[in-house]
C-alpha cells in the first residue's frame, strides 16, 4: 500500500470514527463513544496506518493515570456520603430558589475544579434530582446550572477536565501558574451563568416555594471523609509544589485505598472505566490522523487567519477553538491543535486560551460536553431537556463567558 493510500484511509477512518462518536445522538449505529473509538483504533492498525507498537506509544498514559487517580479519590468521597450530605446542606441553608441556584452553581463549579467535572456530574445529578423532588422545585434550571457550572468551574485547574489534563501534559505548565490565570476566569464565568439563568428563569423561580421535608439521616462516614479530604489536600499540595500531576493523583488514590479499610471492589466499580477506554482509543485514532500530516497542512492554510499580533492571535484562535471543539469535540481538537501552539508568538498564553475556549465551548449545546450528556441522561426519568431547551441558555452563557474570560486572561497576561 502506497503512502498516499494510507493517508486517504487514515482520513476516512478518522471521519468514520467521529461520525460514530456522534451516532449516540444521531442514532446512526448503536455504538457508544468508547465502542466507536475502539473500532477506529482497530481499523487504524488493521489497515496498516499504525503498527501495534505505534498504537501503544500513541496513548498518553499520563492523562489516563491522572484521570484514574482523581476518580479514585472522588469514589471515596462518594462512599463517605459526602455528596449526599452536601446536597442536604444546600437544601437546608438556601433561603430562596434563587439562593439555591447560586449555592448549586458554586458547589458544582468548585468541586469540578478540584475533581474531574464528568465525575462530579455523575455523582451529583441523582442527588440534585432527589433534592429538587423533595423540595418540590423545577428541575430544568437546576440541572442546567449543574451541567454548565461543572464545565465553567473545571477550567480553573489542570485536573478539572480531561482536555486541561492533556494541555498540562503537552505544555508542561506549572499547576499554580495555570490556575493563577484561569481561576479568575472560572469565577467570572460562574457569576455570568448565574445571571443568565436567574434572568431566564425569573418567573419560574419567583413563583416557586422551597418545601423543606424533615431531614433524612445520611450515613456520613466522618473518618473516611476526613481521611479522603486530607489526602486530597496532600495531592493538591503536591500539584502546587510541582510534582508529577499524574503520579501524585494516583499516589493519593492508592493511599486512600490502603488507609480506608474498605472493600476495594466497591471503589473500583465507581471508576468510569468507559471514559478511560474512550480516551485511550481516541489517542490512537488521532495519532493515525497525525501520521498523514493533515493537521500540519491545515495549520499552514489557516495560520494567516490568526494574524501576527499577540492580541489578534489570541482572539482569533479563541473563536477557532470554540468552533473546532463543537465540530470535532474538545479532546480530539486539543490533541490535533495542540501541535500548532509553539508556532504562535506567545505559546503559554495560547495554551491558556485553548483551555478556556475548549472548556467553555462545552456549554454551547447539550452535546457539547460529556458532563452535559451525563446530567441529561441521568435525569431523563424525571425531566426531558431537548436540544433547544438547553441551547437557548447555553448559547448566551458560552458567548458571554468566553468574551469575559478572554478579557480577564488578556488583562492578567
Amino acid at each position: 500500500m502506497s503512502p498516499n493510500q494510507k493517508e486517504v484511509i487514515a482520513v476516512i477512518i478518522f471521519c468514520v470514527t467521529y461520525l460514530l462518536i456522534s451516532g449516540r445522538q444521531l442514532k446512526i449505529l448503536p455504538l457508544n463513544r468508547p465502542a466507536a473509538a475502539l473500532l477506529g483504533t482497530v481499523l487504524m492498525v488493521a489497515f496498516g496506518v499504525l503498527t501495534p507498537e505505534q498504537a501503544y506509544r500513541a496513548v498518553d498514559y499520563d492523562t489516563l493515570v491522572l484521570l484514574l487517580g482523581m476518580m479514585l479519590i472522588s469514589a471515596y468521597l462518594c462512599l463517605a456520603g459526602f455528596f449526599d450530605w452536601a446536597s442536604d446542606w444546600i437544601l437546608r441553608h438556601a433561603k430562596t430558589p434563587h439562593a439555591l441556584l447560586l449555592h448549586l452553581i458554586f458547589t458544582s463549579g468548585i468541586l469540578s475544579a478540584l475533581l474531574v467535572n464528568d465525575v462530579v456530574c455523575l455523582m451529583l445529578t441523582p442527588l440534585v434530582v432527589a433534592v429538587m423532588v423533595r423540595g418540590k422545585l423545577p428541575l430544568a434550571p437546576y440541572l442546567l446550572a449543574l451541567a454548565m457550572s461543572a464545565n465553567l468551574g473545571s477550567v480553573a485547574t489542570l485536573v478539572g477536565n480531561p482536555q486541561n489534563m492533556i494541555i498540562g501534559h503537552l505544555s508542561g505548565m506549572p499547576f499554580l501558574r495555570f490556575s493563577a490565570s484561569l481561576a479568575p476566569v472560572a469565577l467570572a464565568g460562574l457569576v455570568i451563568q448565574y445571571g443568565v439563568l436567574s434572568v431566564g428563569f425569573r418567573k419560574v423561580l419567583s413563583q416557586t416555594v422551597i418545601h423543606r421535608p424533615a431531614p433524612q439521616p445520611h450515613a456520613l462516614d466522618r473518618r473516611l471523609l476526613g481521611l479522603t479530604l486530607a489526602v486530597l489536600g496532600l495531592v493538591f499540595a503536591g500539584f502546587v509544589a510541582g510534582l508529577n500531576l499524574s503520579w501524585t493523583a494516583l499516589g493519593g488514590g492508592a493511599l486512600v485505598m490502603v488507609l480506608a479499610k474498605r472493600d476495594t471492589h466497591k471503589v473500583l466499580k465507581l471508576v468510569d472505566w468507559n471514559l478511560l477506554v474512550f480516551f485511550a482509543a481516541l489517542f490512537i485514532v488521532v495519532e493515525g490522523l497525525n501520521k498523514t500530516g493533515l493537521p500540519d497542512q491545515t495549520y499552514r492554510h489557516v495560520h494567516a487567519v490568526f494574524g501576527g499580533s499577540v492580541a489578534s492571535q489570541a482572539w482569533n484562535f479563541a473563536w477557532f477553538s470554540e468552533a473546532g471543539s463543537n465540530v470535532f469535540s474538545n479532546v480530539p481538537f486539543v490533541l490535533v491543535a495542540g501541535k500548532w501552539i509553539n508556532n504562535f508568538a506567545q505559546p503559554e498564553l495560547m495554551w491558556k486560551v485553548m483551555a478556556l475556549t475548549t472548556t467553555f465551548a462545552g456549554n454551547l449545546t447539550i452535546v457539547g460536553s460529556v458532563a452535559n450528556i451525563i446530567v441529561v441522561e441521568s435525569a431523563r426519568g424525571h425531566v426531558e431537556l431537548g436540544f433547544w431547551d438547553y441551547a437557548r441558555y447555553g448559547i448566551p452563557v458560552t458567548i458571554l463567558t468566553t468574551v469575559a474570560g478572554m478579557l480577564i486572561l488578556m488583562w492578567l497576561h
